[in-house]
């Protein structure tokens, strides 16, 4: 029987001591839509309009509040209430102070300024009835420009979002995200997708909500929610794993097996400059499981390899992580690839070789979205240089759903 991958000491470890993956073998599930490379579906129909609730009755009119007289301009603590159970932290700040950016709401999150009964939280966690959420002082963003014609600025990202898009509906945008641009704002980040998405504000004051995260230096499908409706499908689904993601990368070496199923706890390591992702025992503080299924595509010799990856969870930097542990890092990761008097075929550009290829997801009105990203321009150079075929068949197809 052949073993899980799962490394029990969390230090670095020579090269000949790593472990090979567990192979896989196809279980007779048919494959979601199409093969990678062909055209996304047709867009999906449409139900008919949505009745409209009638109008009240002749009421006077209550002025609102502004926004900014909701938001705590001190310290407050507050409970979760019935209503509120289950809800994310992030979307209970959200639905509490209308008008909070996304990014806001998470770096209020990320530096521990939130709290739940006197402990940090991720933005993820739910909440529960009766519990004490600790709110910091909040603030809006810079105010917007009045409502009219867009500026220069503005008219460039919605030109910029534009040429990425592969896919749109009413509800649903999927964007080809370059190499570079990162998803989520951070420290001394001006631009990213997040802050991008401003300008898709529709007359509500409601605009496009990420469903899900990649890497900076990870090209390819980004799924955007473009109404509440469809995030909360959306994120359900990525909750349930019918959610269905590809990746291709070129990394080092040949793997072997040829295809294989790679399973470990990963935990966070953070210091001043750095984050990365250790192979964690079960039970260590912060570890998740991870689980990815790999195949290897195609070979360029036995120095370099594409493969095709399925990552089962979806764990920060879980696929960079997980092909270092079994010894063949991803080419041009500058936090994973550590391999001493490795030396760059010529030609080939040193950044990180990672697309997310392709994302099967349900629709929340129905059908099933099925989108595709092209190579980005480094990866289609060191395909053309390497002789590697983007037409092949992708026998990640045959990798088990779990």
């Amino acid at each position: 029987m052949s073993r899980r991958i799962k490394r029990m000491n969390p230090k670095p470890r020579e090269r000949d001591e790593r472990k090979e993956a567990r192979p896989f073998k196809a279980r007779g599930a048919k494959a979601v839509g199409p093969r990678p490379g062909g055209k996304p579906p047709a867009k999906p129909p449409r139900f008919a309009a949505e009745r409209r609730a009638p109008k009240a009755a002749m009421e006077e009119p209550v002025a609102a509040k502004p926004v900014e007289a909701l938001l705590p301009t001190k310290v407050e603590t507050v409970k979760v209430t019935a209503d509120e159970n289950n809800m994310r932290v992030d979307r209970f700040l959200e639905a509490r102070f209308p008008g909070l950016s996304f990014s806001h709401i998470q770096r209020v999150v990320r530096k521990g300024e939130l709290r739940v009964d006197g402990k940090r939280v991720d933005s993820k966690d739910r909440l529960e009835e009766g519990q004490s959420v600790r709110i910091p002082p909040l603030k809006l963003d810079a105010p917007k420009a009045a409502v009219g014609s867009p500026s220069e600025a503005a008219q460039k990202t919605l030109q910029a979002l534009k040429e990425m898009t592969i896919y749109e509906d009413d509800d649903v945008l999927v964007l080809n995200k370059p190499a570079g641009l990162a998803v989520q704002g951070g420290s001394g980040m001006t631009r990213h997708i997040d802050q991008m998405l401003e300008v898709m504000r529709d007359s509500k004051g409601q605009k496009p909500r990420l469903v899900h995260r990649i890497d900076r230096e990870t090209s390819g499908c980004l799924l955007i929610a473009k109404t509440r409706f469809a995030a909360s499908h959306l994120t359900g689904a990525f909750r349930s794993r019918s959610a269905r993601k590809t990746y291709w990368a070129l990394v080092r070496g040949l793997p072997k097996p040829k295809q294989g199923r790679i399973s470990t706890f990963l935990a966070k390591e953070e210091s001043e400059d750095d984050t990365i992702m250790r192979i964690a025992q079960h039970g260590d503080e912060g570890a998740s499981h991870a689980v990815t299924y790999y195949a290897v595509v195609e070979t360029a010799g036995n120095k370099l390899t594409w493969v095709s990856l399925k990552p089962v969870t979806g764990r920060t930097h879980q696929l960079r992580a997980h092909m270092e542990h079994i010894g063949h890092p991803i080419v041009g990761d500058p936090k994973y690839f550590n391999i001493e008097n490795w030396q760059l075929p010529g030609g080939l550009q040193n950044r990180l070789h990672l697309l997310a290829r392709r994302i099967v997801i349900p629709h929340p009105r129905g059908g099933v979205i099925d989108a595709t990203a092209p190579l980005p321009q480094h990866m289609q150079q060191s395909w053309n240089l390497l002789g590697l075929d983007a037409t092949r068949f992708d026998p990640i197809e045959n990798a088990p759903e779990e």
